[in-house]
Order: structure tokens, then C-alpha cells, then sequence
């Protein structure tokens, strides 16, 4: 499928096992190991473990999930309207995601697609591994297959809403992976959910750390719950909601400046930063005091959405004037030095609230919705939905919820927005939006490469 995984296709061997230096903090391993064999990686617990760790640190670093600069929370933000870019203007990267002028050749494009790809093929390595591995306990081999069909699934979530028709693959094999055609979204969304299905059933509700920092089942359905809204099924989706809801691993968390300390016990699953005391990648990313910002800001329009007593507002909304303008710093992470209290917040209770509140409003219970976006919008200090609403109004209410909730969050706002069929709502506010944009270009390189990936999403 593409030249990086003929780098990566020595054997399922190690790319998997090329020790980033974040795995060190994840796992303890003896010695960094350059390069072994498959079947040494996956006869004992302890290197298996090792090699789901060097996924999990890549996730942290490079991937959709990144709350850094190759994050959906960054991309899709700018991409969608909830920040502004204030990058260097350079054509053909992250500036003309941000003004919708992207490009098939678009090189920032490129990485998404070929980061994720590396992402899916070192899950498809430890699957392979772990199922023809005979020296690992079958309980092992249940959560390590469980927890990377898991981050297999959330990748692939991410490319085909961001692209459409994408390869999906299961295996390592690049004769394969190279000639392959590409898959309807919607068979996608299928195998997706059937994968997860399977994940959840091999994973336990159980942390295997109090930090969280590994996904578990709850993990695992909060994402099947995602899917199976994308694909209206709506009652499905309420099931398992409210099996996270009522969980008591979960605690409701109503002090809103405690919603990003990694010990909040409302948190379903944070990543790690890879060195002790690293900010998160949050906390850099949208950082400035003085000068200019040179990455992004919060929009006006949303900064200025908010109630004056919203708390949301003046918790995690920075205003900051530069030369007489008014700047607005997203300010959910404060820790830029000597970080002991934050991790990056993947999922959290407040979405599976929302996300409960409009399986229910969709299934026209809107009486048993209120509950669960009023509980989000009361922790903000502001003013309980009424039950008057109209099913269109509630549905209108939980958009703009997860607007001022979710922010700089995994792209929440574009996800919502193409759930809910309103991505095209943005050509009032962004000048180049175009009814293609619903999806981005497949990188040309990949094309190239592989002309069965043909033809081209539509516009590009």
C-alpha cells in the first residue's frame, strides 16, 4: 500500500520493537532491543507488553489522538471553526487545512495518512504476534489482542471520517497491503464496529494501571458507542452508555478546574507524557503570553459564544491582548514546566453524557436526555436546558455543548458536525468551504504508488 511499509515490513519484526524512548516510562524492559524476531517479541509477557507500549507512545506522539500538532484535536479544529491557524502561510501544509485550500500533494495531509497507516500495520503486528504466540498465558493474549484491535479501530475511525472510502487491512503482509483497493466508509464502519465488538469482549473494565493510561472495555464501547451513532443506531448505542455511565469505576467530576488532573476518577483512558515532568502536548502546542501567536487560537466566534458566567469560559478560555487585539488562548492545560498532575484527557464522562443525551433525544426520549446535557451544562454555572425543548432544539443544544466542551478535544467539533449532517453549515463562516470538503483528498504520493486507490475523492 505504500513505500513506509516496506520500512516497516521486516517480519513483523521491529519497527514493533525499535524501543521509542517513551516506552521506558510505560514498561519496564531490561535493555533497548534494536532489532529481534517476531517470535522472541511474543514469547514472554513482558515483550509483548513492550511491543503495545511502543504503540501506545506512538499514539501519544504522532497520531490522530495526539493532542500535539499531527492531532485531530489541532487539525480538524482549524480545519472545522473552532481555531484560527497563525502558522507561517506556507502553501501545501497545515495553514491551508486551516483556510480549506488543501491540496491532494498537500504535505501535511500526507503525514496524517502515513502516520496512521504505520499506526494500523504495528497493530496488525502484535495481532499476528500475540495470535501465533503458544508462550504467552491466554489471558495475556486476550488483553494484548483486545487493547490493539482497539487502537487499530480508533485509527481507522479517524481516516474514514476524515477521508471516506480508505485500505482497510488486517494484515503485515506488504504484497497485500500493496495493490490494495479502498473500502466504502460504510463497510469500514462495519468492520470497525465488529472489531470493537471483539475488543471489548477479550478486555476487562479493570485498569492494568490507576493511572489509566491503557484502554479498557469501557474504552473500547464509549468508541463502539461513537460508531454505532455514526451509523444511527441509536438504541445500541444507549446500552452501552449507560453501562459506562453507571459504572462505578466512573465518578462524576462537578468541580470543572479538576476536569484535566489525571487522577479524575470521571476519566475513561489519558496518555502519558513520554518523560517524567513533560508538559502535555496541550500545553505547548497553544501556549503564548507576549507575542504573536505562531500556532493557533481559539476562534472568535466560539470564544465569544460563551456566557459571561460560564465557567468553561473562564477556566479554560485565556483572553490575551497584542497590539490592541484580543487573542484567545486555549488554556484547558497549564502545566508548560515541571508537569505532575496533568496527562493528556482522551475520553472523559461529560462525552458519554452527551453522547447518551442525543441517543436518547434520537430515539424521541427526550425527557431521560435532559439529565445528562443538563449535568454538563450545570458544571458549567450555567442554566439548565428546559423541557420545553423541541427534539431539534435539544439536538441543536448538545452540538453547541460539544462545541464549548470539547475544544482543541480529538476534533470533536468535526466528528459532531458530520454526525449530526451539518459540515456544510460551515460555508457561513469559512469563505473557501466547499460541499467536497466533508472529506480530504487522498495524498497523490499514495496514488502514485498504488493506482488501485483510485479514483481521487470528489473536488480534489
Amino acid at each position: 500500500m505504500k513505500k513506509q511499509h516496506t520500512r516497516y515490513a521486516a517480519g513483523a519484526a521491529l519497527v514493533l520493537f525499535t524501543l521509542l524512548s517513551s516506552c521506558e516510562d510505560l514498561v519496564e524492559v531490561n535493555e533497548p532491543i534494536n532489532q529481534i524476531s517476531t517470535g522472541q517479541v511474543f514469547e514472554s509477557v513482558s515483550t509483548a507488553d513492550a511491543a503495545l507500549s511502543n504503540l501506545y507512545a506512538e499514539m501519544q506522539a504522532y497520531s490522530l489522538i495526539s493532542g500535539g500538532s499531527p492531532g485531530a484535536g489541532a487539525e480538524l479544529g482549524a480545519y472545522a471553526d473552532d481555531l484560527y491557524g497563525y502558522g507561517v502561510a506556507t502553501q501545501n501544509s497545515d495553514f491551508d487545512i486551516f483556510s480549506n485550500t488543501q491540496l491532494p500533494s498537500n504535505t501535511r495531509i500526507k503525514l496524517v495518512w502515513s502516520n496512521a497507516y504505520k499506526e494500523i500495520y504495528m497493530a496488525n503486528s502484535i495481532i499476528e504476534g500475540i495470535e501465533s504466540s503458544t508462550a504467552i498465558s491466554e489471558p495475556d493474549r486476550r488483553r494484548i489482542r483486545g487493547e490493539s484491535l482497539f487502537l487499530r479501530s480508533l485509527v481507522y475511525f479517524y481516516l474514514t471520517e476524515v477521508f471516506g472510502d480508505i485500505p482497510y487491512t488486517t494484515t503485515t503482509d506488504y504484497m497485500v497491503n500493496k495493490s490494495l483497493s479502498r473500502t466504502a466508509e460504510a463497510e469500514v464502519l462495519l468492520k470497525i464496529r465488529q472489531d470493537l465488538y471483539d475488543a471489548a469482549a477479550m478486555m476487562e473494565d479493570s485498569y492494568r494501571s490507576t493511572e489509566r493510561i491503557y484502554a479498557n472495555r469501557k474504552t473500547a464501547e464509549i468508541l463502539l458507542a461513537t460508531v454505532l451513532m455514526t451509523r444511527q443506531q441509536y438504541a445500541e448505542a444507549e446500552t452501552l452508555l449507560k453501562g459506562i455511565v453507571q459504572n462505578p469505576l466512573y465518578i462524576w467530576q462537578p468541580d470543572l478546574t479538576k476536569t484535566f488532573k489525571m487522577t479524575g476518577k470521571h476519566i475513561l483512558w489519558q496518555l502519558k507524557p513520554l518523560k517524567p515532568g513533560n508538559p502535555t502536548n496541550e500545553a505547548t502546542l497553544y501556549y503564548f503570553v507576549s507575542a504573536l501567536p505562531n500556532t493557533y487560537t481559539l476562534s472568535d466566534p466560539l470564544a465569544l459564544s460563551f456566557a459571561s458566567n460560564d465557567l468553561r469560559k473562564q477556566n479554560w478560555v485565556k483572553s490575551i491582548v497584542i497590539a490592541g487585539k484580543t487573542y484567545y488562548r486555549p488554556d484547558k492545560y497549564r502545566n508548560t514546566v515541571n508537569n505532575t498532575d496533568e496527562y493528556s484527557v482522551v475520553f472523559r464522562l461529560e462525552e458519554a453524557y452527551l453522547l447518551l443525551a442525543e441517543a436518547l433525544v434520537q430515539q424521541n426520549k427526550l425527557g431521560e436526555a435532559l439529565p445528562y446535557l443538563n449535568a454538563v451544562k450545570q458544571k458549567a454555572g450555567i442554566s439548565a436546558a428546559p423541557l420545553t425543548l423541541t427534539k431539534v432544539q435539544l439536538l441543536n443544544e448538545i452540538l453547541n455543548e460539544n462545541r464549548k466542551e470539547f475544544f482543541t478535544e480529538r476534533g470533536i467539533r468535526f466528528l459532531t458536525l458530520k454526525r449530526a449532517g451539518r459540515l456544510n453549515d460551515l460555508s457561513a463562516v469559512k469563505p473557501n468551504w466547499k460541499s467536497w470538503h466533508i472529506h480530504w483528498p487522498v495524498p497523490v504520493s499514495e496514488l502514485l504508488l498504488n493506482p488501485n486507490l483510485n479514483p481521487q475523492n470528489d473536488g480534489y
